[in-house]
């Protein structure tokens, strides 16, 4: 049991109550990385399949909030850092707004997975980032999935209204 924890590493933030969520340690997965734009895809694509499958609309991907995402996977794989406090001490409400993204709503982070497939049904299993990708009340999607130098790699789903 201690070695699957040691496999999952997610933290979710609900917009409401960014404090509550879930913090699990895992070593990074050995395996052929997959491209950065394609886990961004598929993480999309798997989202929105948990989404209409439990009576929400499909989310529609934001440019802005791609930015916002991907620079927040990107601060995390340079610091070796896992948090949802980025840099400068900001959290995903002000990333995503410096993006000019006007109305943040979650946010969802993990690192280590080797594929979007693996992301998403860790965090369906995980109550608060389920809560954020359920979120009906959601409308916009960026998804950021970057490799640190060492291969790492630190994934940021950030929603917005």
């Amino acid at each position: 049991m201690r070695s699957l924890f040691r496999r999952f590493a997610l933290v979710a933030a609900l917009a409401p109550a960014a404090a509550l969520g879930v913090t699990l340690f895992a070593a990074p997965a050995q395996a052929a990385p997959v491209t950065e734009a394609t886990m961004q895809a598929d993480i999309v694509r798997l989202t929105n399949v948990q989404r209409t499958a439990h009576g929400c609309a499909a989310l529609k991907v934001d440019e802005r909030l791609i930015t916002a995402a991907r620079g927040h996977s990107a601060y995390m794989g340079q610091t070796g850092s896992f948090s949802h406090t980025g840099k400068g001490g900001s959290n995903f409400v002000a990333r995503e707004k410096a993006a000019g993204y006007p109305k943040p709503s979650a946010e969802n982070i993990a690192w280590g997975y080797r594929s979007g497939k693996d992301v998403v049904s860790a965090w369906m299993k995980s109550p608060g980032h389920r809560a954020n990708i359920l979120s009906c009340k959601s409308k916009t999607v960026g998804v950021g999935a970057v490799y640190s130098d060492n291969g790492t790699p630190y994934f940021t789903q950030d929603f917005g209204y």
